[in-house]
C-alpha cells in the first residue's frame, strides 16, 4: 500500500537568504504538514559575479554554514521526513549560471534554475524582474525605454538560454514577471504565448535529455502578490501539450507557507488536464529521481 503523502516542499527559503524562519522551524512545519520531503533552495550567491550586494541572496561567507546546517537537519529528521540540500541558482547571461563551478562543486541534491535579474546594456546595473511594482516601472523606463514587450522578449530569451545551458533540475517560476504586469495590456496575448511555446519546446528537449521538470509555484499567492500560479494556466496548457512533468512548490519564505495554496495549484493542474505531478526523491547515477503522483 502506497502511503506516500501527496506533496513536498522543494522551493524553500530560510534566514540564510530572504526567508523569515530557520531551517529547523521549516523542517518541523513540513513534518507537521505530513509532507513527503522538504528541500532547501537558498538563493545562490551573486555578489562576486555581479558586484552588487542585496539581502535576498546567500552570502559567500555563509555557504559552508548553510550546507552544514541542512546536512545536519537531514540527519536529525531521518526517518521522519526527507530533507534535501539545494540551491535556487540565477542565470544571468555571461555573468552567473547554475553551471558555475562554485555551485556544481557543492554536491547538491538538486538545483532550481531561475531568472531574477536582467543586465540590459553596458551600464552594469540590474533590472530586477520580480521586484516591487515601482522598481519594475522604473526599470522598464531606464533599461527598455518603456517598451514592455522588449522586456518580455529579453526575459524569455534568458529563460530559454538557461534551459538550453542546463545544470539544474527544476525550472523556477517561469513567468514570475507577470505579477508586475496585471494592471494593463503590455503586449498581445499571442506574442507571449508564442514565447511560452518556445520555452516549452526547449524544456521538452531538456527533459528528454536530463530529466529537467518545471515547478507550479504558489509563491505569488502566498505573499499576496498575484492570484495565480507561476506559470499561469495558459502556460500550463502548453506545458501539457509537450508532456513536461511538473512539481508543485510553495516558494515558502516562512513556515506558514510551507504548503501554501497547494489546493489552488492542484485545481490549475486539473484545468490544464495534467494527470500527474512529481515528488523529488534524491539522485541516482547523477540524475534526479522523480516519483509520479496521480492528480
Amino acid at each position: 500500500m502506497n502511503t506516500t503523502p501527496l506533496f513536498s516542499s522543494m522551493h524553500t527559503h530560510t534566514t540564510f537568504c530572504d526567508g523569515k524562519d530557520d531551517i529547523e522551524t521549516m523542517c518541523r512545519a513540513a513534518y507537521e504538514a505530513n509532507l513527503f520531503a522538504i528541500g532547501f533552495s537558498a538563493h545562490a550567491p551573486i555578489e562576486k559575479q555581479t558586484g552588487s550586494s542585496n539581502e535576498c541572496n546567500l552570502k559567500d561567507e555563509r555557504v559552508s554554514e548553510y550546507v552544514a546546517e541542512v546536512l545536519a537537519a537531514k540527519e536529525r529528521w531521518q526517518g521522519k521526513i526527507k530533507v534535501f540540500l539545494g540551491y535556487e541558482a540565477d542565470y544571468i547571461k555571461g555573468i552567473r549560471s547554475p553551471l558555475d563551478n562554485d555551485i556544481t562543486s557543492l554536491n547538491l541534491d538538486y538545483v532550481i534554475g531561475s531568472v531574477h535579474y536582467l543586465f540590459p546594456g553596458n551600464s552594469g546595473k540590474s533590472f530586477i524582474v520580480d521586484g516591487s511594482k515601482e522598481e519594475f516601472d522604473t526599470g522598464l523606463k531606464e533599461f527598455f525605454n518603456g517598451d514592455a514587450q522588449k522586456f518580455m522578449h529579453s526575459y524569455y530569451d534568458a529563460i530559454i538560454e538557461m534551459i538550453e545551458a542546463g545544470g539544474f533540475d527544476i525550472l523556477g517560476h517561469a513567468d514570475v514577471f507577470k505579477k508586475n504586469c496585471q494592471d494593463k495590456t503590455y503586449w498581445p496575448k499571442e506574442t507571449e504565448e508564442s514565447r511560452q511555446r518556445e520555452t516549452a519546446q526547449a524544456l521538452a528537449k531538456a527533459h528528454a535529455k536530463t530529466g529537467m521538470i518545471i515547478e507550479i509555484n504558489t509563491g505569488g499567492i502566498n505573499r499576496n502578490k498575484i492570484n495565480d500560479t507561476y506559470p499561469s494556466l495558459s502556460f500550463l496548457r502548453i506545458i501539457k501539450e509537450y508532456d513536461i512533468p511538473v512539481i508543485i512548490t510553495a516558494d515558502a519564505h516562512r513556515a506558514s507557507q510551507i504548503n501554501g495554496n497547494y489546493d489552488f495549484a492542484l485545481k490549475a493542474i486539473i484545468l490544464a488536464d495534467i494527470k500527474n505531478h512529481f515528488l523529488f526523491d534524491g539522485r541516482k547515477n547523477g540524475k534526479a529521481v522523480w516519483i509520479k503522483e496521480k492528480v
